[in-house]
């Protein structure tokens, strides 16, 4: 149990800091699709995959003091940023083994931005289907969004990527 606690800690400190709640979200669920140590339970929700359960584990970290949140007012809406504290670099250290490429997927993902790996993680749900078929589903149960060609073209390119990344 507290080595999945570990890992999230480990992605946030990877990344530095991960700006929204759903980002982090996407962040977990694209490394646990490349097949990385994450054990949590996703479902398809409003925003793509999402997991009850690390956003309770996100909120135990900030309890026990391994991550903090900070809030910010935007106006229309609230952005939340996550950072490792000492407390949790030291948590971390003591139950993560190397993971070969995840630095670098972790660095990649968090530079996009949350709709693109909206995008990202919507494919990556339904990647039992295939390509035209993943399209057509996030094109409807995404269809607010108005995903382009060009952002599904650039999606795949991404998770082709991701994956050399993983295998390095």
């Amino acid at each position: 149990m507290l080595e999945e606690h570990a890992n999230v800690v480990r992605v946030v400190s990877l990344a530095g800091e991960v700006t929204g709640r759903k980002k982090l979200q996407k962040i977990v669920y694209i490394a646990k699709k490349l097949n990385y140590p994450f054990h949590e339970k996703y479902h398809f929700h409003m925003y793509g995959p999402y997991s009850e359960e690390l956003t309770m584990r996100v909120e135990e970290l900030c309890t026990m003091g391994f991550l903090t949140e900070r809030k910010e007012d935007k106006g229309s809406y609230q952005q939340y940023r996550y950072e490792v504290t000492d407390k949790g670099t030291t948590f971390t250290e003591s139950f993560c083994k190397e993971a070969g490429g995840l630095p670098q997927i972790i660095e990649e993902l968090n530079t996009q931005s949350a709709r693109f790996l909206e995008l990202v993680s919507s494919l990556l749900y339904f990647d039992e289907l295939s390509r035209e078929q993943q399209i057509v589903k996030v094109r409807t149960v995404k269809a607010k969004l108005n995903f382009t060609d060009e952002e599904f073209e650039h999606a795949f390119t991404f998770m082709t990527k991701l994956n050399q990344f993983k295998n390095n």
